[in-house]
């Protein structure tokens, strides 16, 4: 598919979207478009895979009579669960659905509820049911969101299974990711239209782009990949573009409709369901992935979100050695110590956080100081324009950590100018991703933009990480040429003698008395 197919094929999906969402507000109407389309993912890789698997009988899977031929539906069911997880039966393939609903008269949303629920049920008892539990709730079919009456929510739920069933996402092309990337694009638009909102689900593409390749730097292959605030799962997907092989995905996310989201966005993605394993609960207070270290970690966590910082968890692994919580206030720190807890000694660790970690005092200047000063674990602190997450205005930075360390400096650039003006939020281009990840992996500096500052600089700056206290960003004001000026002031002050006196001869000859 070419950038401009792409692109054409995203303007439709969004058009979809936007005219069919009534309404509704586009955080919510998001449930339902991705839902469908996730569905019709789940439809067409199954009938493909059923289709080959016949293929030397002579028998297409959605030709199958579900009554005369039981016994090769029952096979087929057992492939498709060991190999994807989950089954359909041909009734239920949504081109059969989408067709049903086209014809006037025909009523689909209690079939499509049974659909939904029977994907899940498929699924109850193997490997896969964890990945697929609970994975369609947030489509309710009977909301009055989607209409007032039971036909009109029909209907509208017609026309969306019609205009999705007349797109090709070239699923039998294996090289192709038309699905994923249209998926990503709509989660990207919902976030950009679904205001404050959006923090709790995605994380802008291009500072995606700048974490995964530094977590990447010099690897091409990596054993595992971790967030432990996943949202969508864009994060960790966006990982596994920089190297040729990623081994299993891990995440962790609050939100359940968002947690939802993340795993139909693995497997849209390919990623097998033994490959990923994403968890619902709050990482900070109930952790899931307890005992495992990550080679790479990735994180855009909740800016200075609230947490119980309970007593108790002064003798929890996490963050006993610092011998400080972090304040219950700004859980900012607890996500860094929880991460720095699953970083594996070869790994890197990348998190956006606010601005206030560099130079808050109090216990939060104490966990700085401690990594630093014992530990040397932070490798470089870079500082990214105001106004470009969803929903927030505030400049953001990324630290970076890494356990085993051969510098013993840490990086800091200043990246706040990099960005393009848009309409109602920031953007960083191509250009200023690749100048703050090239002037990373080389550890460049630039005057005004980067500075290699030792430990014991940043101990004479009380541990305080601010970026402008390594980073000289002042602009000098041109000199000022004060011969050149009082020049220009005699010539002026010359001229408008000259014009007071041609005016005073005007008066004169009017009989009027000069003003000057």
């Amino acid at each position: 598919m070419t950038e401009e197919q792409k692109k054409s094929l995203e303007r439709k999906l969004w058009s979809i979207a936007n005219e069919l969402r009534g309404k509704m507000n586009a955080d919510e109407f998001r449930d339902y478009i991705l839902g469908f389309i996730f569905y019709k993912y789940l439809s067409e890789r199954l009938n493909l895979y059923a289709d080959e698997a016949l293929k030397h009988d002579g028998i297409k899977f959605a030709a199958l009579d579900e009554t005369k031929d039981a016994d090769i539906l029952a096979a087929v069911e057992d492939a498709c669960l060991e190999a994807l997880g989950y089954f359909l039966k041909p009734s239920e393939l949504f081109s059969a659905v989408a067709t049903k609903g086209a014809q006037p008269g025909q009523f689909i949303l209690e079939d499509l509820t049974q659909i939904l629920n029977n994907i899940q049920k498929s699924t109850m008892g193997t490997e896969s049911e964890d990945d697929f539990d609970n994975l369609f709730e947030d489509l309710d079919l009977t909301s009055t969101k989607l209409g007032r009456t039971v036909e009109a929510r029909n209907t509208l739920i017609g026309k969306v299974l019609g205009h999705l069933d007349s797109i090709d996402f070239e699923l039998s092309n294996s090289s192709s990711d038309v699905l994923g990337d249209a998926y990503e694009y709509l989660i990207g638009q919902f976030a950009s239209g679904a205001g404050k909102k959006a923090g709790e689900f995605y994380t802008p593409q291009q500072v995606s782009t700048i974490l995964a390749r530094i977590v990447t730097t010099g690897k091409e292959r990596l054993r595992s990949v971790y967030d432990p605030t996943c949202g969508s799962g864009s994060l960790l997907l966006r990982v596994s573009r920089e190297v040729s092989h990623v081994g299993d995905f891990f995440g962790q996310e609050m939100n359940r409709t968002t947690y939802n989201l993340a795993r139909m966005n693995m497997i849209l993605h390919g990623v097998h369901y033994r490959n990923f394993d994403i968890k619902q609960d709050d990482t900070l207070e109930h952790p899931q992935h307890e005992g495992m270290k990550f080679e790479a970690i990735v994180a855009n966590p909740p800016f200075s979100a609230k947490w119980s910082a309970n007593k108790l968890f002064e003798s929890d692994d996490r963050f006993s050695e610092f011998g400080k919580l972090a304040p219950s206030s700004k859980a900012d720190f607890a996500f860094v110590q929880h991460m720095l807890h699953h970083l594996d000694d070869d790994g890197t660790m990348a998190v956006v956080l606010p601005h206030g970690v560099l130079f808050r005092g109090g216990a939060e200047g104490a966990i700085r100081q401690f990594i630093v000063e014992s530990k040397n674990w932070l490798d470089a602190v870079i500082g990214l324009p105001a106004n470009i997450f969803y929903g927030t205005s505030i400049p953001t930075s990324v630290l970076v950590f890494k356990k085993c360390r051969e510098a013993d400096d840490v990086l800091f650039i200043d990246a706040s100018s990099c960005f393009e003006k848009g309409k109602n939020q920031n953007n960083l281009r191509d250009s200023d991703v690749e100048r703050i990840v090239t002037t990373y992996r080389d550890r460049i500096e630039e005057e005004r933009f980067s500075h290699k500052a030792t430990r014991d600089e940043i101990a004479e700056n009380d541990y305080n990480l601010n970026i402008p206290r390594y980073v000289d960003t002042f602009e000098p004001e041109p000199e000022v040429d004060l011969k050149g000026v009082t020049t220009e002031l005699q010539r002026i002050e010359s001229e408008m003698g000259e014009v007071d006196e041609a005016i005073r001869g005007f008066c004169a000859e009017l009989g009027l008395e000069a003003p000057v």
